[in-house]
Protein backbone atom coordinates (compact mmCIF):
# COMPACT_ATOMS: atom_id res chain seq x y z
CA UNK A 1 0.00 0.00 0.00
CA UNK A 2 2.71 2.35 0.91
CA UNK A 3 5.95 0.43 -0.29
CA UNK A 4 6.06 3.27 -3.04
CA UNK A 5 6.89 6.20 -0.75
CA UNK A 6 9.37 4.03 1.51
CA UNK A 7 12.30 5.98 1.40
CA UNK A 8 10.72 9.39 0.90
CA UNK A 9 11.92 12.82 2.61
CA UNK A 10 10.42 15.73 3.42
CA UNK A 11 11.90 19.17 3.01
CA UNK A 12 13.68 20.52 6.38
CA UNK A 13 11.65 22.89 8.05
CA UNK A 14 13.26 25.75 10.68
CA UNK A 15 11.18 25.25 14.45
CA UNK A 16 12.11 27.74 17.67
CA UNK A 17 12.13 25.66 20.74
CA UNK A 18 10.39 28.52 22.43
CA UNK A 19 10.31 29.44 26.26
CA UNK A 20 6.23 30.06 26.39
CA UNK A 21 5.73 26.67 24.34
CA UNK A 22 8.21 24.84 26.50
CA UNK A 23 6.11 25.87 29.10
CA UNK A 24 2.72 25.02 28.09
CA UNK A 25 3.80 21.62 26.69
CA UNK A 26 5.38 20.43 30.38
CA UNK A 27 2.47 22.10 32.00
CA UNK A 28 -0.16 19.85 29.48
CA UNK A 29 1.64 16.45 29.95
CA UNK A 30 1.99 16.63 34.31
CA UNK A 31 5.61 17.74 34.43
CA UNK A 32 6.30 20.50 36.18
CA UNK A 33 10.08 20.24 36.50
CA UNK A 34 11.80 23.47 36.97
CA UNK A 35 14.34 22.46 34.30
CA UNK A 36 11.32 22.71 31.86
CA UNK A 37 9.48 26.09 33.13
CA UNK A 38 11.58 28.36 35.57
CA UNK A 39 13.94 30.62 34.03
CA UNK A 40 16.41 30.72 36.91
CA UNK A 41 16.41 27.20 37.53
CA UNK A 42 17.65 26.69 33.62
CA UNK A 43 20.13 29.49 33.88
CA UNK A 44 21.90 27.57 36.78
CA UNK A 45 21.76 24.22 35.00
CA UNK A 46 24.52 22.88 33.02
CA UNK A 47 23.10 23.62 29.86
CA UNK A 48 22.86 27.46 31.32
CA UNK A 49 19.16 27.47 29.69
CA UNK A 50 16.07 25.40 30.40
CA UNK A 51 15.54 22.80 28.24
CA UNK A 52 12.40 20.87 26.16
CA UNK A 53 10.72 17.55 27.75
CA UNK A 54 11.44 14.62 25.82
CA UNK A 55 8.78 14.43 23.77
CA UNK A 56 8.19 18.19 22.61
CA UNK A 57 9.38 17.43 18.54
CA UNK A 58 6.00 16.44 18.63
CA UNK A 59 4.68 19.72 18.40
CA UNK A 60 7.27 20.60 15.19
CA UNK A 61 6.27 21.07 11.97
CA UNK A 62 8.83 18.32 10.13
CA UNK A 63 7.76 19.25 6.56
CA UNK A 64 5.32 17.22 3.88
CA UNK A 65 5.80 14.26 2.13
CA UNK A 66 3.31 15.01 -1.22
CA UNK A 67 3.07 11.31 -2.12
CA UNK A 68 2.64 10.06 1.71
CA UNK A 69 -1.77 10.65 1.54
CA UNK A 70 -2.97 9.28 5.04
CA UNK A 71 -6.57 9.31 6.04
CA UNK A 72 -7.61 11.86 8.47
CA UNK A 73 -9.12 9.30 10.69
CA UNK A 74 -9.12 5.77 12.11
CA UNK A 75 -5.39 4.98 12.54
CA UNK A 76 -4.05 3.59 15.35
CA UNK A 77 -0.85 5.11 17.37
CA UNK A 78 1.13 2.09 17.14
CA UNK A 79 4.62 2.91 18.78
CA UNK A 80 6.99 5.49 19.70
CA UNK A 81 10.52 6.08 20.42
CA UNK A 82 13.05 9.42 21.03
CA UNK A 83 16.62 9.46 20.75
CA UNK A 84 18.34 12.47 22.07
CA UNK A 85 22.07 13.30 21.19
CA UNK A 86 21.86 16.06 23.78
CA UNK A 87 18.60 17.80 24.97
CA UNK A 88 16.86 20.65 22.94
CA UNK A 89 17.59 24.29 24.61
CA UNK A 90 15.17 26.72 25.06
CA UNK A 91 15.82 29.02 22.34
CA UNK A 92 17.25 27.43 19.97
CA UNK A 93 16.21 26.64 15.89
CA UNK A 94 16.01 23.13 15.13
CA UNK A 95 15.90 22.39 11.48
CA UNK A 96 13.41 18.83 11.32
CA UNK A 97 12.32 16.57 8.24
CA UNK A 98 10.12 13.30 7.97
CA UNK A 99 11.53 9.93 6.36
CA UNK A 100 9.02 7.04 5.40
CA UNK A 101 11.57 4.14 6.54
CA UNK A 102 9.39 1.16 5.69
CA UNK A 103 5.81 -0.69 5.24
CA UNK A 104 4.58 -3.60 5.91
CA UNK A 105 1.60 -5.89 6.79
CA UNK A 106 0.55 -9.01 9.15
CA UNK A 107 -2.54 -10.68 9.37
CA UNK A 108 -4.55 -9.90 12.63
CA UNK A 109 -7.47 -10.80 14.01
CA UNK A 110 -9.92 -8.57 12.37
CA UNK A 111 -7.60 -8.72 8.90
CA UNK A 112 -4.89 -7.58 7.01
CA UNK A 113 -3.20 -4.37 9.03
CA UNK A 114 -0.30 -2.39 8.07
CA UNK A 115 2.36 -0.71 9.67
CA UNK A 116 3.72 2.65 8.70
CA UNK A 117 7.36 3.57 10.22
CA UNK A 118 8.03 7.34 9.70
CA UNK A 119 10.90 8.56 11.38
CA UNK A 120 11.07 12.13 12.25
CA UNK A 121 15.09 14.21 12.68
CA UNK A 122 15.60 16.77 14.25
CA UNK A 123 19.71 18.61 13.85
CA UNK A 124 21.16 22.03 14.70
CA UNK A 125 22.14 25.14 12.34
CA UNK A 126 25.63 23.35 12.10
CA UNK A 127 23.57 20.21 11.06
CA UNK A 128 24.29 18.28 13.93
CA UNK A 129 21.58 15.78 14.59
CA UNK A 130 19.87 16.42 17.74
CA UNK A 131 17.31 14.15 17.94
CA UNK A 132 15.57 11.13 15.72
CA UNK A 133 11.89 9.86 16.85
CA UNK A 134 10.59 6.81 15.25
CA UNK A 135 6.70 6.57 15.25
CA UNK A 136 4.58 3.17 13.78
CA UNK A 137 1.43 4.19 12.51
CA UNK A 138 -0.97 0.95 12.06
CA UNK A 139 -3.71 1.24 9.37
CA UNK A 140 -6.54 -1.35 10.28
CA UNK A 141 -8.51 -3.09 7.66
CA UNK A 142 -11.49 -1.14 8.07
CA UNK A 143 -9.21 1.68 7.10
CA UNK A 144 -7.79 0.02 4.20
CA UNK A 145 -11.18 -0.76 2.52
CA UNK A 146 -12.56 3.18 2.83
CA UNK A 147 -9.11 4.34 1.27
CA UNK A 148 -9.76 1.98 -1.58
CA UNK A 149 -12.84 3.39 -2.45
Amino acid sequence: MYTDVIGKVSDKVKNTVERGLVKRFAQSIGDPHPIFIDEEYGKRSKYGTNIAPPTFPRVFESGTIEELQLPKKGLIHGEQRFHYERPLLVGEDVYVWTEVKDYYEKKGSNGLMGFLSVVKYGEDKDGKLIFKEEAITIITEAVRKAMSV
